[in-house]
């Protein structure tokens, strides 16, 4: 494919070579006036080569890195234009080609992930429904209410499934909206910490809750969806970290940030998998059953705020998640 590339830069060091030995033969034989002259045109001529090589082969490249980084960040469907016709231009033509393939494959995998999704909800609605009336029968007992509850909880967890898939959806399609308005932090983790507790104590985990130590202006924000991401935080350290029956969680503001941090202290991350647990549909070694989307949906939240989400794993072992907001500009 670089055969004529190839040729080029070939004949440039044999013509560059070539002349280098006239060079030390006019020199060898006290010419100095041509030495002089081939040396001049040597250097002109190396120049000349390295000009052309840096606006014919290493700039086109570094925008095919470019374009090449942005499609593995999920930028599908980007295009890029201006490359000469040679192999080169043809690279790149190849590559917008597999940039539509894949917004092509994604857009598919959105819609076909929406529709399902969306036939998905009303039948389970229903089974909780019915689940939940069966269960207050006084008839219903022994093996059979323990079924129903078996069922009631397992369609519980589907439909939060279903509920991740609806807001991944969204996300892709665009329709991803938030209604940020100034809100109390403070009272938004507390809340969630309370609607969260008693299935941490069922689960046998204790919340250790560091609240800040002076009082937290309104942030901008919307209360809903910080909300949703904190209720995903502690679902996440209660999975992941159930084996250390323990939960820290604190909140404090920093350098014109409010952070949020849930700690575990379960077996942690391994080290190769913490670059991708943001990833959408990254499971990893995980057992827990699940989506594997719920942290690329806090992330993309926590973004749109302005904010950062990192999870990283705590020195004295389990899983450390921060989330770091923007205070309002007149806080």
């Amino acid at each position: 494919m670089f055969g004529n590339l190839k040729t080029q830069l070939l004949l440039s060091a044999i013509a560059a070579l070539a002349l280098l030995l006239m060079g030390i033969w006019a020199a060898s034989h006290a010419l100095m006036g041509w030495a002089t002259a081939i040396l001049i045109v040597i250097c002109a001529y190396v120049i000349m080569v390295n000009i052309w090589f840096w606006a014919a082969v290493s700039q086109p490249l570094s925008r095919l890195t470019e374009h090449a980084r942005r499609i593995s960040e999920g930028s599908y469907g980007t295009k890029i234009e201006g490359f000469a016709d040679d192999e080169i231009g043809e690279l790149a033509d190849q590559m917008n080609n597999m940039s539509e393939k894949a917004a092509i494959a994604e857009k598919t995998r959105t819609e076909f992930i929406s529709q399902v999704s969306h036939e998905l909800r009303t039948p389970l609605t229903a089974i909780t429904g019915w689940a939940e009336t069966i269960a207050f029968d006084p008839d219903v007992k022994g093996d059979s209410l323990r079924g129903i509850n078996i069922i009631s909880k397992e369609a519980e967890r589907l439909t939060n499934m279903v509920t991740e898939l609806l807001e991944f959806t969204r996300i892709q399609d665009g329709r991803f909206n938030l209604r940020i308005e100034l809100i109390d932090i403070a009272a938004e983790l507390e809340d969630a910490l309370f609607t969260y507790g008693e299935l941490m104590k069922q689960a046998g985990m204790t919340v250790k809750y560091t609240p800040p130590v002076t009082e937290i202006p309104l942030i901008p924000g919307d209360s809903e969806r910080l909300k949703q991401v904190f209720l995903n935080l502690l679902d996440n350290a209660m999975k992941h970290g159930g084996d250390g029956g323990r939960i820290d969680v604190s909140l404090r503001q920093e350098d014109g940030h409010v952070r949020v941090n849930v700690r575990d202290y379960g077996h942690g991350i391994p080290e190769a998998e913490l670059p991708h647990v943001k990833e959408k549909f990254y499971k990893g070694s995980s057992k827990n059953r699940g989506t594997g989307i719920g942290l690329a949906v806090c992330d993309e939240i926590v973004t749109r705020h302005g904010g950062t989400l990192t999870v990283s794993n705590a020195p004295e072992g389990g899983c450390l998640v921060s989330v770091a907001l923007p205070m309002a500009k007149n806080a």
